[in-house]
């Protein structure tokens, strides 16, 4: 979450006469990035399965944020660890270019997953004669009107339930390059510039309209601020903050913010605990707004952080373990990953509907589901390992195999 890094290649050497004011780039990838990353992957697909009994184990049901929050940050840092190195040996045009193509490459994943994941849906809902599932997925205008959805699917404007995901990681990849031009000139006021964007938004209302109506899921003028937080900390903010986030103080009032959130949480899900929130707090609080990235699920986000940071060092032994890396190759084949989780969460919502609802059910699907994850997650290691090539001597693990 943030990480802090090496003292070393993580500031500017200020005596050379190139480029002075440029940050490096560190060179060695966080482990944890691919890790935590897979793991939201994880609870991504679990809250995604409606009913999902197993998905009570997700952060979303005890706080304000959930694996939504893990995976925007972790994303824009990735984006600057892989892009801020290019943009500093290359220049500017070649790093644009090179975000640019990934956005691309986004876009292609999301169109491909729009139309298999459209033809799944609409198979399921003929054979077995339960139009509910057009419905409930939020394809039904699609059916009605196949011309004009495509249309607006191409715009990303039509999204089907559970792929909000992708477009707003593809408009925050398309604002990238000038945001990363200046984080690694002057960090400080892209940081500030991200903020008043944030603001701005907030103050005008601004998003972008979705079809048939309303908005986008995920105003990337909202979500842009975690993103371009989480790429500042892989330039060199992490270590800034090493100080803040180790400090007692923080780690004592983190801790204190989860027990609220767990608490405010807990009052949704049973009443009788409600009087107990007093009622200014309720009353100030609510809505909290996921569509815009409320400030209490930023805050929420950010405690997790700094707990993690605390007990989870960038040298901790169990990430080179057994245990840790299904999620740390999931993390790094994130794309491929999460679009396969939306496959498999239909299919999980399609099992309970048709097949069994029971608890049972519940946790087969839900294992059997990360299972594939893993299994396809580590095919797709093998295969590029086998087409790189035995690794140099000098390579450092998890340094290459990550999504950007």
């Amino acid at each position: 979450m943030l990480f802090r890094g090496s003292r070393r290649g993580l500031w500017p050497q200020c005596r050379r006469k190139e480029k002075p004011f440029m940050a490096p780039v560190t060179s060695e990838r966080d482990l944890r990035l691919d890790l935590f990353r897979g793991i939201a992957l994880w609870l991504i697909f679990l809250d995604h399965i409606p009913s999902n009994a197993v998905s009570w184990i997700t952060i979303r049901n005890y706080g304000f944020s959930d694996a939504t929050e893990i995976f925007v940050f972790i994303s824009g840092y990735t984006a600057a660890f892989v892009y801020g190195r290019a943009m500093r040996q290359h220049g500017f045009i070649v790093a644009a270019a090179r975000i640019l193509r990934r956005a691309w490459q986004i876009y292609v994943a999301h169109v491909f997953l729009f139309a298999i994941y459209l033809a799944e849906i609409a198979y399921v809902a003929h054979s077995f004669s339960n139009p509910l599932f057009t419905e409930e997925m939020g394809v039904l205008d699609f059916l009605r009107n196949p011309d004009v959805t495509i249309i607006q699917a191409l715009l990303l404007k039509f999204k089907p339930v559970n792929m909000d995901v992708l477009p707003l990681y593809i408009m925050l990849l398309v604002g990238f390059a000038p945001a990363l031009w200046l984080l690694l000139r002057a960090p400080s006021l892209a940081l500030i510039a991200s903020a008043a964007l944030y603001v701005l938004m907030d103050i005008f209302g601004w998003n972008i309209a979705a079809y048939p109506s309303g908005v986008w899921l995920f105003n990337p003028f909202a979500w842009q601020l975690l993103f371009v937080f989480g790429a500042w900390c892989a330039l060199g903010g992490a270590k800034r903050l090493a100080w803040f986030i180790s400090s007692r103080v923080t780690l004592a009032l983190a801790v204190a913010y989860l027990g609220f959130a767990f608490f405010v949480a807990m009052t949704w899900y049973f009443p009788r605990l409600a009087p107990y929130l007093p009622r200014i707090i309720g009353d100030n609080i609510y809505p909290i707004d996921k569509t815009n990235l409320d400030v209490l699920r930023i805050l929420h986000f950010f405690a997790l952080a700094v707990i993690t940071v605390n007990f989870v060092p960038r040298d901790w032994p169990a990430l080179r373990t057994p245990w840790a890396e299904p999620a740390i190759i999931c993390g790094q084949h994130s794309l491929a990953i999460f679009c396969l989780g939306v496959f498999l969460a239909f299919a999980g919502h399609f099992v309970f509907t048709e097949v069994s609802n029971r608890l049972l059910t519940h946790v087969i699907v839900s294992v059997s589901g990360i299972a594939i994850m893993v299994a396809t997650a580590a095919l797709l290691t093998w295969y590029r390992n086998v087409e790189r090539g035995p690794r140099p001597p000098a390579a450092k693990p998890g340094f290459a195999g990550g999504d950007a």
